[in-house]
């Protein structure tokens, strides 16, 4: 049965325990771990940096960070995933800030159906432009939930843990997010 929270089942996210117990013991076994998230976690950076020579090296540095303390993770009950997600955007995060870019907004038309079904519109592709503009004034913060809700699929325990906020927390920037596109697409709650 899968786990609707997570997206897996029980079986698989005590599977993913074992192999991370062993891959504490001996680095070799993270390969396993390296080759189910490595184009994960790609994705979820190139939507953010929409360079790929960027997304390869930060991809590169989150499983480096992540092999390298690997010792300090413990099992919270959620998929291994979200661990290296908060890699993933911590370390999008320090790009950004160390090189004063802004981030990008890479829409792709399978995602932002899910967020314009939230929002109650049927007419995405041509307020696709619109959506990629009003993001783009978001905060950091903000839109990362939005990415991660719509975009990753993520659950809102997983939200928290990669955000390092409550799921209750979680939920509320994100429900005060949409009210915000709402009003920007003239949308009545």
């Amino acid at each position: 049965m899968i786990n609707k929270e997570f997206h897996k089942t029980k079986r698989e996210i005590n599977n993913e325990f074992h192999e991370i117990e062993e891959a504490k013991k001996n680095p070799a076994k993270f390969e396993v771990i390296y080759n189910r998230y490595h184009e994960q976690i790609f994705r979820y950076l190139y939507a953010r940096v929409d360079n790929t020579d960027l997304a390869a090296d930060l991809t590169s540095q989150v499983f480096y960070k992540a092999l390298l303390k690997i010792e300090s993770y413990s099992f919270k009950g959620v998929p291994f995933a979200s661990w290296l997600y908060r890699i993933a955007f911590n370390e999008m995060n320090m790009h950004f800030r160390k090189d004063s870019k802004n981030r990008t907004v890479n829409i792709e038309s399978e995602h932002i159906g899910s967020l314009f079904e939230e929002l109650e519109e049927d007419y995405y592709s041509e307020e696709k432009e619109k959506l990629a503009k009003i993001l783009a004034t978001l905060s950091d913060e903000r839109l990362s939930i939005i990415e991660m809700r719509f975009f990753e699929k993520l659950s809102f325990k997983e939200i928290s843990e990669v955000m390092g906020i409550t799921e209750n927390n979680a939920k509320v920037k994100l429900y005060r997010t949409l009210d915000k596109l709402k009003k920007n697409f003239n949308i009545r709650a």
